[in-house]
C-alpha cells in the first residue's frame, strides 16, 4: 500500500467509527460476568471474491479474551488488514451474503455488512488499545506477508459499546453482555482488505472508488475480505 493511502486511512479512523459505531465506546464497568470459560473456533471464507482464508481460535473467560490466534491467507500481499470481532444484539451474527448487497454492485461493504455480522466490540490490534475506538488504526493491523499472516494476542478485554443495539438511547451493551454472547457462541470475526483491481495496493480504481465510509479512502481498503462466526 502506498505511504499516502496508509496516513490517509489512519486519520479517518475517527470518521469510520463514528459512521459504524454510532459513538465511541464507554468503559467497562467494574461487573463481572459468569464465571465460565469457553473456547471458540471459527473458519474463516472469502468474501467479495478475495480467495481468502483462515482459522481463529478464541478462549473467553469472564470478561476477557485470554488468548486469540488467527491464521489467514490468500489475501493482499504486503497490505495492512483491519480485523475486528463484530457483535450486535439486534444484528443476525452470521457472515453477510449478496442478499444484502443494498445498491446491488455485486459487492458487500462494510455499512452493508453491518445487518449480518453487527458493529466492531473488539479490535484484534497488534498492539495497544483494543476498543472499537481503534477499529481502522492501520499502524497497530497485521500486515500480509506473501498474502498471509499469524496473528495472536492475549489477555483482551471487553468494554461497552454504544451502537450494539440493546434498550435504550444509545443502544449501548455492557462489557458483561457483549462477553456473555461472544461466549454464546454470536461474534464474527471479520477480515478487511480486497485488491479486487488486483494492482498490489488499496486504489481508487474504478468501479469500487472511494469507500462509502469516508470518499477519501479506497473501497478496496475497508471492504471485508473473510468472514467466520465464533463457536
Amino acid at each position: 500500500m502506498h505511504r499516502n493511502t496508509k496516513l490517509a486511512l489512519g486519520a479517518s479512523a475517527a470518521v469510520m467509527a463514528t459512521v459504524v459505531m454510532g459513538t465511541a465506546p464507554a468503559m467497562a464497568s467494574n461487573g463481572r460476568g459468569a464465571e465460565k470459560t469457553v473456547t471458540l473456533h471459527a473458519t474463516l471464507t472469502a468474501l467479495n471474491g478475495s480467495g481468502a482464508s483462515g482459522t481463529a481460535t478464541a478462549v473467553v473467560r469472564n470478561q476477557l479474551i485470554r488468548h486469540i490466534e488467527v491464521h489467514a491467507e490468500g489475501l493482499t500481499p504486503e497490505a495492512p488488514h483491519a480485523q475486528h470481532i463484530h457483535y450486535g444484539e439486534q444484528a443476525m451474527n452470521e457472515c453477510p451474503t449478496l442478499a444484502l448487497d443494498s445498491n446491488a454492485d455485486g459487492r458487500i461493504n462494510t455499512v452493508e455488512g453491518v445487518p449480518a455480522y453487527g458493529p466492531v466490540v473488539v479490535s484484534l490490534n497488534t498492539t495497544g488499545d483494543t476498543t472499537p475506538a481503534s477499529f481502522l488504526d492501520v499502524g497497530r493491523f497485521p500486515v500480509s506477508q506473501d498474502g498471509s499472516y499469524d496473528y495472536s494476542r492475549s489477555n483482551i478485554e471487553f468494554t461497552d459499546v454504544a451502537g450494539t443495539g440493546y434498550p435504550g438511547a444509545d443502544g449501548t451493551g455492557t462489557a458483561r453482555q457483549i462477553a456473555d454472547a461472544i461466549r454464546a457462541g454470536e461474534g464474527v470475526l471479520v477480515i478487511h482488505g480486497v485488491d479486487y483491481d488486483g494492482n498490489g495496493i488499496y486504489s481508487f480504481s474504478d468501479p469500487e472508488g472511494g469507500s462509502e465510509l469516508d470518499p477519501s479512502l479506497p473501497a478496496e481498503a475497508t471492504d471485508p475480505a473473510a468472514c467466520g462466526v465464533l463457536r
